[in-house]
């Protein structure tokens, strides 16, 4: 089967998923335990993604400057620092990093 054949089973699918989430009733998303997993679903997300796009290049994982600067930006987190100063923070060590030599 060719490319597009999955590409298009692809679109179908993400479109029906999209469709069942306008199907549920608005009793189950009133619910907060609801609420509460959408939310850590989102969060959990997220991470995966910040951490995956920090440490892989290709097929593999690496420890470059990326990593570093993910590093400085959850210290920063942690130090209850605004989201524009978390970003800096990142970018700044993620710069030094690379100027150290650390590819």
């Amino acid at each position: 089967m060719s490319l597009w054949f999955w590409l298009l089973v692809a679109v179908v699918l993400g479109y029906l998923t999209k469709l069942l989430g306008y199907l549920v009733p608005a009793k189950v998303l009133a619910n907060p335990r609801m609420s509460r997993v959408a939310g850590t679903l989102t969060i959990g997300l997220l991470a995966s993604l910040t951490v995956v796009n920090a440490a892989a290049s290709g097929t593999s994982v690496v420890a470059d400057a990326r990593l570093g600067a993910l590093v400085a930006a959850a210290i920063a987190l942690w130090l209850k620092a605004p989201f524009l100063v978390v970003v800096i923070v990142g970018a700044a060590a993620a710069a030094g990093l690379r100027l150290l030599g650390v590819p």
